[in-house]
């Protein structure tokens, strides 16, 4: 998948900002002030994703280029490289997992806002 097409399918999402706090590489998405994805600007490029524990470890098992978090919670979150075995359809499917990881942890009426 294209950095470009990561950070337009990333973007898309309800209450989504853009913004870089630790450096001018890394760029961090988040809904209503809360992360769910983290990516690398610099070659190779990768994604960190808020993950399901149990969910993590299957795909980090099932694909090579799905590891634990860099830089991250390894429990919670993976990295997904980008020129790696894992389809482009996953990588927006875990976009949408973590996405909607974060967002249930919102007060009610945010998660209401954003049809949660």
């Amino acid at each position: 998948m294209e950095l470009q097409a990561v950070i337009d399918y990333c973007s898309s999402k309800k209450a989504v900002t853009q913004e870089f706090p630790f450096d001018d590489t890394t760029l961090v998405f988040k809904v209503s002030g809360k992360m769910f994805a983290l990516m690398g600007l610099e070659p190779p490029h990768g994604l960190n994703l808020k993950c399901d524990p149990i969910y993590a470890a299957a795909l980090r098992q099932k694909y090579k280029g799905i590891i634990p978090g860099y830089h991250m919670n390894k429990k919670h979150w993976n990295t997904v490289n980008f020129d790696s075995d894992v389809p482009g359809r996953l990588i927006c499917e875990l976009i949408d997992h973590s996405y909607k990881l974060v967002a249930a942890k919102l007060p009610k009426s945010v998660k209401t806002e954003l049809g949660l």
